[in-house]
C-alpha cells in the first residue's frame, strides 16, 4: 500500500486530479478541490502528499490529501454505507474536514444536503454515523464556518479557498465580488469553479 508521495505536480484537471512526478515516475491521484493549493512545498518546491491506496479486483486508485485530518476524514466517510471515494472527495471538495465534522456536530442536515450527491437520507446517515467518530478540532465557537452560512461567510469561505490554492488575495478578492449575487443560492463547489473561471481568463 502507498501511503505517501513526495514529488512535483507535473499537471492537474480541474483540481481534481493530478499527476506527481516522483523520481520520474507519474503517479495520478484523484484529490479534493484545493488540496493542491494547500499541499506542504520545500524550497525545491517538492511537496508530500498523504495517500489513500483503494484496491478493487479490477483496479488500484490512488486518492491524495494535504493533511491527515483531510485522509482520516476521507477513511471514516468511506465507512458509511452508500459512500463510494468518488462521494467522499465529492463531499471534502465542498466541506473540508473540519468543516465537515462542524456540520455533523451541529447535527446539520440540511446544510449537508446543499452538497452535491447528497441527499436527505445520505446527510441524517451521516450525521447518525460519524457523529462520535468525525470530531471538529479546535473551539467550536458560533464565528467558526457551519454549512448553513450568511452571505459573509460564504464570501469569506471561498476567499480562503482561492487563497488556499496559490491565489493572491486582491486576485481573490476580485473573483469573489464578481460572484456576490450568487453566493446565497450556490454552492461552495460551484462558486470555486466559477471563480477559477474568472481568474483564469
Amino acid at each position: 500500500m502507498i501511503a505517501r508521495l513526495v514529488g512535483h505536480v507535473q499537471s492537474q484537471d480541474d483540481d481534481s486530479a493530478i499527476v506527481l512526478d516522483v523520481n520520474g515516475v507519474g503517479y495520478e491521484l484523484t484529490v479534493p478541490l484545493g488540496t493542491v493549493g494547500r499541499l506542504p512545498k520545500n524550497a525545491a518546491g517538492t511537496v508530500t502528499i498523504l495517500v489513500h491506496t483503494h484496491v478493487r479486483e479490477d483496479a488500484l486508485t490512488l486518492f491524495g490529501f494535504a493533511s491527515d485530518l483531510d485522509r482520516r476524514a476521507f477513511r471514516t466517510l468511506i465507512s458509511v454505507s452508500s459512500i463510494g471515494p468518488k462521494s467522499a472527495i465529492g463531499i471534502l471538495s465542498a466541506l473540508p474536514a473540519n468543516e465537515l465534522a462542524l456540520a455533523i456536530a451541529r447535527k446539520d442536515v440540511a446544510g449537508l444536503t446543499k452538497v452535491p450527491g447528497v441527499g436527505k437520507k445520505t446527510a441524517e446517515r451521516l450525521v447518525l454515523e460519524l457523529r462520535d467518530r468525525l470530531l471538529p478540532t479546535g473551539p467550536v465557537a458560533d464565528g467558526l464556518p457551519s454549512t448553513s452560512k450568511p452571505r459573509q461567510d460564504v464570501a469569506s469561505q471561498l476567499l480562503s479557498a482561492l487563497t488556499g490554492m496559490g491565489y493572491k488575495p486582491a486576485e481573490a478578492e476580485r473573483a469573489v465580488s464578481a460572484l456576490t449575487d450568487r453566493l446565497p443560492d450556490a454552492t461552495i463547489t460551484e462558486l470555486i469553479r466559477e471563480a477559477l473561471a474568472i481568474l483564469t481568463k
